[in-house]
């Protein structure tokens, strides 16, 4: 986004506020580290509940010091739409990036929304027409992970000879998660997954492209694990080992729309602590979780949810797509009509963003919320 602006706006811009490493390298000093907003799940949340408000209070008046042309919320609706409601009359933008996903268990929020934001960015083509029925604008822009795969479409030829894993043997990706708490729940039954098919397959190859913020935490699990297993970081090394994979084993979430743009037949798995998982059945209103399956609105992707989030079956599943070639070129066509409908292949999703934020700031949309807030 931070790129893109600056490509699309040929004056000055400055940008501050919250973010991580890459917004870090595109000039943006965050206020604090962007770890203290990544909890996921009540149970989670619950202990960390002082922390966040005095992270909110801060970041509040901050922007009301700092008086931006536009606020961007991006994601972290806990945290988001808590910061636009005590920030609403202010005069500024109030722009959402990323679309909560309210369509899928609690559609009637939509409206709570429309009051606190002016405009929302989405992810997902279907988005639009969805927050159009609660008089909310929405953009369609694409989803960002297009932009990944597109600037690193990975060399797998090369990362197996770098780890002398034969052409012909099968490399399985395991991807448990990006938090803690997903990690020490997933890897487990991951690891028994690839264990059940390393006995079938003895030559068989894991790698686990990871991210900084639980890299120790997967090393110190995997330690003991009896097949080859690659733990990989970075950029450009997590692409190749996609680039290398026949199969993938994923938690549910944005990284199964990257294995479906990258055309890896793929298997979600996921598991929270009971009392979320209770709270989500209740509100659920969707048949599917994984991000593709949502999509495509049919079962592209297997998926295994709580208490079938079980190694046998999950390890069944993946044996399927490794030993039957025509269920794998079934599900690679099935993702390359998802991607197709995530905008792969045209203007790229952060230009899209960047031309919207600057149409919006340029128009001054930010009545609609004025008035809300007067009311």
């Amino acid at each position: 986004m931070i790129a893109a602006l600056r490509q699309r706006h040929h004056g000055e811009l400055k940008f501050s506020g919250v973010g991580g490493v890459q917004m870090a390298a595109e000039g943006m000093d965050s206020l604090f580290p962007i770890a203290d907003l990544s909890v996921m799940g009540l149970a989670e949340i619950l202990p960390r509940v002082p922390l966040l408000l005095r992270r909110l209070r801060e970041t509040c008046l901050h922007v009301k010091t700092v008086r931006p042309s536009a606020l961007i919320t991006i994601d972290a609706p806990g945290f988001s739409f808590r910061l636009a409601k005590r920030l609403a009359g202010e005069g500024i933008p109030l722009i959402h990036y990323v679309a909560p996903q309210v369509w899928a268990w609690r559609p009637g929020r939509a409206r709570h929304l429309a009051g606190r934001i002016d405009h929302l960015l989405a992810l997902l083509p279907f988005e639009p027409d969805f927050f159009s029925d609660y008089d909310l604008p929405c953009d369609f822009v694409g989803h960002p992970v297009i932009e990944g795969v597109a600037e690193a479409p990975g060399d797998g030829p090369e990362f197996r000879r770098g780890l002398a894993i034969p052409s012909g043997v099968p490399v399985l990706a395991l991807l448990p998660g990006s938090r803690v708490g997903e990690v020490s729940r997933l890897l487990p039954v991951f690891g028994q997954v690839a264990a059940l098919l390393h006995a079938q397959r003895p030559g068989l190859h894991v790698v686990i492209p990871t991210v900084e913020q639980v890299a120790g935490v997967v090393a110190a699990a995997i330690a003991d694990w009896p097949m080859p297993t690659h733990l990989v970081e970075g950029t450009a090394r997590r692409a190749d080992a996609f680039a290398a994979a026949d199969v993938a084993l994923a938690a549910s979430g944005t990284v199964s729309l990257e294995l479906a743009l990258r055309g890896i037949p793929t298997v979600v798995a996921y598991r929270t602590n009971p009392f979320t998982a209770a709270l989500m059945r209740r509100m659920l209103i969707i048949p599917h979780v994984a991000l593709p399956n949502i999509l495509a609105e049919r079962a592209v992707v297997p998926e295994f949810l709580q208490q079938d989030c079980r190694a046998e079956p999950i390890a069944v599943a993946l044996a399927q797509l490794l030993d039957d070639p025509d269920e794998r070129s079934r599900q690679r066509e099935a993702l390359a009509d998802v991607a197709g409908m995530l905008g792969q292949g045209g203007t790229l999703p952060s230009l899209r963003a960047a031309d919207a934020v600057l149409q919006i700031i340029a128009d001054g949309s930010i009545g609609r919320i004025e008035d809300n807030a007067g009311k």
